[in-house]
């Protein structure tokens, strides 16, 4: 077999010599075969496998046809938090079904807060971005947007330009909060992170403007709402943030909160992770749930149905799928999802 030499590659214009046709039918063996001739398409590849051609290059095909055929999907967290939280994983699920509907390709853009956050942005060659929930300042939102590419924000924040699918926060907090907070003395919230700085921290009714992140500051909105309709002010409430959406820190938390003067006596998480963390605190407290302490979630993961957890019910993978048809300009860029309140044996009666 004859390959190119040193580091030279070959070229489509040697194959097209070696196997006595024109550039152009070399170039439509394999970019519109329907439109070569079988006997011309099996010398164009006889040729290329003499040559050692492996086709043409898929970059500079991209750059001729102004597309990639791939979405971007920004993760405001670490990489592996796509893999190992299992709804990150069911939302990337949900956009990897369009894609592979639609012949795409799926590239995850992690995002840390370091430096090189930007230019991950900026250097990503795909042809729209899906924007995991970020913070109100978070910088690679105007970076998404200097791209010129569709783009859609999934739970927020809502940007001009941008898509944004989501469920109304605020009013599956109320609805969730009032379940958890019902006849509680002593109610308290098991918090994601306020800001960018993802700092961990317990206060006391946290003031809400300025919260960062527009998904907890709309949580936190709805559960102050049902605090206040149980008779509870909202400077009376306990707010343990977490720095990550993550079952061993939310247990840590939980397990300071209980072995406080004033316990509490009913949690609602913003997540079924979390939440789980908070019972195996309450387990090792020996605090009975719900009589001691009330408990709730939040998107009706499995370990909700394991733990019998009162939660609210999403579904993240049809959210992701609207999200990638909307970054394709299938559908609208504005979608409220729908939700619902799930009770099991968390909760009182």
């Amino acid at each position: 077999m004859e390959s190119s030499t040193g580091s030279e590659r070959v070229t489509l214009a040697q194959v097209a010599e070696r196997a006595g046709v024109s550039v152009m039918t070399a170039s439509y063996t394999y970019n519109r075969p329907n439109r070569v001739s079988d006997r011309a398409r099996s010398k164009v590849l006889a040729a290329a496998a003499e040559l050692g051609y492996p086709g043409p290059d898929p970059s500079a095909r991209s750059l001729r046809r102004g597309s990639t055929r791939t979405l971007g999907v920004v993760m405001g967290e670490h990489l592996s938090y796509a893999f190992d939280d299992p709804e990150a994983t069911s939302f990337l699920a949900g956009i990897a079904d369009v894609c592979a509907d639609r012949g795409y390709g799926m590239t995850i853009l992690p995002i840390t807060g370091a430096s090189a956050d930007v230019p991950r942005i900026t250097d990503a060659a795909v042809d729209g971005f899906i924007v995991w929930t970020t913070s109100d300042d978070d910088p690679i939102l105007a970076a998404v947007r200097a791209m010129k590419r569709p783009a859609v924000v999934h739970g927020g924040p809502a940007v001009h330009g941008m898509g944004l699918v989501s469920i109304d926060n605020r009013a599956a907090a109320r609805a969730v909060g009032s379940v958890a907070f019902a006849g509680a003395r002593r109610p308290a919230v098991v918090s994601f992170p306020l800001s960018r700085d993802r700092t961990s921290t317990i206060k006391s009714g946290a003031d809400i403007a300025d919260v960062r992140f527009p998904v907890t500051r709309e949580r936190l909105e709805g559960y102050r709402r049902a605090a206040e309709d149980a008779g509870t002010a909202w400077r009376d409430v306990t707010i343990a943030v977490c720095a990550r959406n993550d079952a061993a820190e939310a247990e840590r938390v939980a397990a300071t909160l209980l072995a406080s003067d004033e316990p509490p006596d009913a949690i609602a998480a913003m997540s079924d992770q979390q939440a789980a963390g908070v019972v195996r605190a309450a387990r090792a407290a020996g605090r009975a749930i719900p009589d001691d302490v009330a408990i709730t979630g939040w998107d009706d993961a499995a370990v909700a149905g394991r733990l019998g957890l009162t939660t609210v019910a999403q579904s993240l993978r049809d959210q992701g799928a609207a999200c990638a048809h909307a970054a394709l300009g299938d559908e609208p860029n504005a979608q409220t999802a729908p939700w619902s309140i799930v009770r099991r044996d968390s909760t009182r009666a």
